[in-house]
């Protein structure tokens, strides 16, 4: 079967890889074009251009570069890709998406993130063919996958990712065998692209809200929060402790696991924080350096 794949980050270049190692013929790629990254804002390829020039697959930018009378596509694999297919695409060739949630919930661009920052204690991957509506199209294949308390969003991308490159693998030995099934748009929920005041932690909220929103994002790009007029990242909170409430965002105490920060409803155990030009170290070692003292407090 003659695959075209599509995708972009690198969550879509380790489903490619799969793809790759089990021998399936991938014809072409399309990705995102080069875009300027780091300090010298050099153009750089996407994680999955760069895997695909290394297997010496043709790589296009956009589909309307595709040579598909050529190529004599079968089938077209979709994995964070970053753009809509337009239909005149949709109506030539079969398309379908793999979406790490459990749709029709979560549909978008952030569903790992808003999941574990919802509080969600379940998620998955569903493989469904594209239609013109946003991850609206009828559903082949889905798989739950949990999420735990203090899970941070790599390590539920890593659980979501093995299980994408797996299910991906088992839906191409025999793709259009399996039923599709409409979803159900009265459970349709979204899942926004994240936006920089999404990322603002506010002490002010219940303890459970805290570590939900500190996990989302991290490591990357990191929840944030102010103290003493600098935006600091904040990452690893590892326990939950009930107590008689005090000011929220204040830090109760420091020791080698982290910093106690108070919350709503009790204090949150913080392991790590990078300030503004510093590499991220341990609350341990933004106390003994003096960079953090006990009674400081975060704020939004």
């Amino acid at each position: 079967m003659r695959i075209l794949f599509l995708g972009t980050p690198h969550f879509a270049a380790k489903h490619l890889e799969t793809l790759l190692k089990e021998g399936m013929d991938v014809v072409a790629v399309v990705t995102q074009a080069d875009k300027p990254f780091g300090r010298g804002l050099k153009p750089t390829p996407s994680p999955v251009k760069v895997l695909a020039q290394e297997a010496k697959i043709p790589v296009y930018e956009q589909l309307k570069q595709v040579p598909f009378d050529e190529l004599n596509v079968d089938i077209c694999i979709v994995v964070a890709y970053g753009r809509l297919i337009p239909k005149r695409y949709l109506d030539a060739l079969p398309f379908y998406n793999v979406h790490p949630s459990l749709l029709p919930k979560y549909r978008g661009a952030a569903p790992i993130q808003r999941a574990i920052e919802n509080g969600e204690n379940l998620t998955g991957v569903t493989i469904f063919r594209l239609t013109e509506q946003l991850d609206a199209g009828p559903i082949a294949m889905q798989e739950s996958v949990q999420i735990d308390d203090f899970e941070t969003f790599d390590e539920v991308e890593t659980k979501l990712l093995n299980f994408g490159c797996q299910m991906l693998v088992e839906f191409l030995k025999d793709p259009f065998s399996h039923d599709l099934v409409p979803q159900d748009e009265s459970l349709a929920t979204y899942a926004p692209k994240i936006e920089e005041k999404d990322l603002l932690v506010d002490f002010a909220q219940p303890a459970h809200k805290v570590k939900d929103k500190i996990r989302a994002y991290d490591s990357k790009p990191g929840a944030r929060a102010f103290l003493d007029g600098q935006c600091v990242k904040i990452f690893g909170v590892k326990a939950i402790e009930p107590c008689s409430t005090d000011v929220p965002g204040k830090v109760v105490r420091v020791g080698r696991d982290g910093a106690f920060v108070m919350t709503s409803t009790g204090l949150v155990l913080i392991s790590h924080v990078q300030f503004p030009g510093k590499k991220r170290m341990t609350f341990f070692e933004a106390y003994n350096g003096r960079l953090i003292k006990i009674n400081d407090r975060f704020h939004v």
